[in-house]
């Protein structure tokens, strides 16, 4: 697959990216262009921080925001903050984006037309061992009911680790302090009501509890893409589900790129013509 008709330079397709699943970057490689089309629409307009892993999962792998200098003149750009940033609007970035083993593709909570008014508000639902992922989604499935109380629709994904992110589509106007504090108060509500949720960064280490985590609702911060690769052992997915997946026996490590690869339909797939309208200070 990856011998298609491309700009892209392809280099290195049998080194071995994942050691502990024997997944070579020609597999990667062809998994981001087997679900460009469900990614895409994620990564649209958005600068990008990409984690890198030139030598595979396990070697010391490094961020990276600014483009490479050796990058194609063919790749968008857009400047922030004085960093170079890239945008893929397209399934060539993307594939080039995996030839340099990016696995990770994070993305902000706004798009480049506005990039000071996020469009997503996140709920990242991170359960503290020995709570598990079991308890994210049970946790998650709160946090569901609370804002069905509110009469705001909201859209689960896997983090592709051990928790549950819950993405709320935004209508524009709002700044991103307006949004972590709702974010924040949701949380607080959820503590008060279930003795297993924490809501404040100083308690998020509590053995056997699940914080909601509002942090990366600030500007500049990033969430990792739906459909996105993780840099974990057996090659997961941050992976968009329906409500109706999070099942009692749901597992995380069931979400990877074995199983996600084929994928041809988006639970999320309306998620950017249903903005919520959130309640703010």
């Amino acid at each position: 697959m990856v011998q298609q008709e491309t700009r892209v330079t392809f280099s290195n397709l049998d080194r071995i990216l994942y050691p502990d699943a024997g997944i070579s970057k020609r597999e990667v490689i062809e998994y981001y262009i087997r679900i460009a089309p469900l990614m895409i629409p994620y990564l649209q307009e958005r600068p990008l921080t990409t984690r890198r892993f030139p030598e595979g999962v396990g070697s010391g792998g490094f961020y990276q925001k600014a483009i490479p200098r050796s990058a194609p003149e063919w790749v968008r750009t857009y400047t922030w903050d004085g960093i170079r940033y890239i945008i893929c609007n397209d399934p060539e970035t993307l594939m080039w984006l995996a030839n340099l083993a990016a696995i990770e593709i994070h993305t902000p909570l706004s798009r480049i037309s506005s990039i000071d008014t996020p469009d997503m508000a996140y709920f990242d639902i991170d359960p503290e061992p020995p709570a598990t992922f079991r308890d994210a989604c049970r946790v998650a499935g709160l946090l569901k009911r609370l804002l069905d109380e509110l009469n705001i629709h909201s859209y689960p994904k896997t983090s592709g680790k051990k928790g549950i992110h819950v993405a709320v589509p935004l209508r524009g106007g709002y700044t991103f302090r307006e949004v972590r504090d709702f974010v924040h108060g949701i949380g607080r509500i959820m503590r008060d009501q279930d003795e297993q949720v924490r809501s404040e960064l100083s308690d998020s280490r509590e053995p056997a509890t699940v914080f909601i985590d509002y942090l990366q609702n600030s500007s500049g911060k990033t969430m990792v893409c739906p459909y996105s690769l993780r840099a974990e052992a057996m090659a997961t997915v941050s992976t968009p589900l329906e409500w109706s997946d999070l099942r009692g026996d749901l597992r995380a490590e069931d979400f990877h790129i074995g199983t996600i690869r084929s994928r041809e339909v988006d639970p999320w797939s309306g998620i950017f013509t249903d903005p919520q309208e959130i309640v703010v200070r």
